[in-house]
C-alpha cells in the first residue's frame, strides 16, 4: 500500500536498484495526521528491562504514516527500529509481527548456500503501551546500502513462496488452509485472516468481498456482482493451488537491500496462492531481471495473465477505500477486466 513511510524511510537508496523508479502520485499520499499515544517511557523501559544499557532515541524521526510513526534507537552500540501507533497491538502489530516472524521461517527454510536469501527484520518485541493510549513494536535496524541484482531477489522471493509453511506457528497452512493466524491490517484497513480450505472462498469472501463491501459503492458492487459467481472460472480444474506466505503489500517502498542481500518488509502477511502476491506490481516496478530470476523457480501458469487483474482489483480497492478519488475507476477496470477474460 504506497503511501506508508515506515521502515521504508530507511531503504529508499536501496529500493532504487531494485526496482526501476516510479513517478510520484500525489494521490496516494494522504495528509498525515497527528498520531497521539501515551505510554512515553514504555519503550525505554523495555530496553532495561532487557538489559540494554542507556537506551536512547538516535536522529529523529524515520517517517510514518497517518496511522504509525517510526525512529531508531539505540541501547550501547546496538542500533533498534522502533515503530509507534495509537492504536492498539492487536489491531496493527500483532499482525506486522506474525508476518515478519513467518517470512523469516520461510526465507531460512528456503535458503541455498550460496545463493542471497531475503533479509527480513528480526521482531524483538510488540505490544501496547500500560497507559492504553497506544502500541509499540521493535525489531532490529537493518543498515542498507545502495546496490543489488534483481534477479537474485526474483529468485529469493521464488524460494520464499516455494517454501511449505512452518507446521509450529501456522499448522492450518501446513495442512492446506488458507489465512493467518491473527488478523492484520493493510494501511489503515483491517484485513481478515480466518481459515479457509477453500482459496477461491477465502479470495472472495476475505479479501474482495470485504473490500468491496467497506466501498458502499453502487458501480463497484454491481460489478462485484456479476464476478463473484465466477471466480471459480480463474481456476482449472486440475491446477494445483497451494498455501505460501505472501508479504501481501510490495510495493518498492517496501523493498530494499540490506548488507547486498534483498530485503522486504512493512507486511500484510498471510498464507495464499502465490500469484496474489503480485497484486501491486502495477506499484512495484519489476523489471526483466526480477521476473527471469522469479521464473527459474516458478514457472508462469497458463492463466496468470488472466488472474493478474483479479488480484491487482483487491489492492486498487484497497486504495479507494482508503483515498478516494481515481481509485474508484482503477478497480472497476479491473472488475470489468476479468469479466471481460470470461465472455
Amino acid at each position: 500500500m504506497r503511501p506508508r513511510r515506515a521502515v521504508s524511510v530507511i531503504l529508499a537508496s536501496s529500493a532504487r536498484a531494485l526496482v526501476q523508479p516510479l513517478a510520484p502520485i500525489v494521490a496516494r499520499r494522504p495528509t498525515r495526521a497527528a498520531i497521539t499515544m501515551g505510554g512515553a517511557g514504555d519503550v525505554k523501559a523495555w530496553f532495561e528491562a532487557a538489559g540494554l544499557a542507556d537506551p536512547k532515541p538516535s536522529g529523529g524521526s524515520l517517517g510514518g504514516s497517518g496511522w504509525s510513526a517510526t525512529g531508531k534507537w539505540v541501547a550501547g552500540d546496538r542500533e533498534f527500529f522502533v515503530k509507534q501507533t495509537s492504536k492498539s497491538y492487536k489491531s496493527m502489530f500483532a499482525g506486522e509481527a506474525a508476518g515478519l516472524t513467518a517470512m523469516r521461517l520461510a526465507a531460512e527454510a528456503s535458503s541455498e548456500e550460496g545463493a542471497p536469501s531475503l533479509r527480513i527484520p528480526e521482531v524483538l518485541h510488540a505490544g501496547d503501551y500500560a497507559d492504553g493510549k497506544g502500541s509499540f513494536i521493535i525489531m532490529e535496524f537493518l543498515r542498507m546500502g545502495r546496490g543489488g541484482d534483481a534477479g537474485d531477489f526474483g529468485r529469493a522471493m521464488a524460494r520464499m513462496h516455494l517454501a511449505a509453511p512452518d507446521a509450529a506457528t501456522a499448522p492450518e497452512a501446513a495442512a492446506g488452509s488458507f489465512g493467518f493466524p491473527v488478523d492484520n491490517t493493510i494501511g489503515a484497513t483491517p484485513q481478515p485472516n480466518a481459515w479457509s480450505d477453500d482459496w477461491v472462498e477465502f479470495y472472495g469472501s476475505k479479501r474482495m468481498a470485504h473490500q468491496v463491501n467497506l466501498a458502499g459503492e453502487a458501480s463497484i458492487d454491481r460489478l462485484w456482482q456479476k464476478l463473484r459467481p465466477r471466480l471459480g472460472d480463474f481456476f482449472d480444474e486440475d491446477e494445483t493451488i497451494a498455501p505460501c506466505i505472501l508479504h501481501g503489500d510490495l510495493w518498492s517502498g517496501n523493498i530494499g537491500t540490506a548488507a547486498g542481500a534483498p530485503s522486504i518488509f512493512d507486511p500484510a502477511c498471510y498464507y495464499g496462492h502465490h500469484e496474489a502476491e503480485w497484486g501491486m506490481s502495477w506499484c512495484a516496478s519489476l523489471g526483466p531481471s526480477f521476473w527471469a530470476g522469479y521464473r527459474e523457480l516458478i514457472p508462469e501458469a497458463p492463466k496468470f495473465k488472466m488472474r493478474r487483474p483479479l488480484y491487482e482489483a483487491y489492492h486498487q480497492l484497497n486504495h479507494y477505500n482508503l483515498f478516494g478519488g481515481g481509485y474508484r475507476n482503477a478497480a472497476c477496470q479491473c472488475l470489468e477486466q476479468c469479466l471481460a477474460s470470461l465472455d
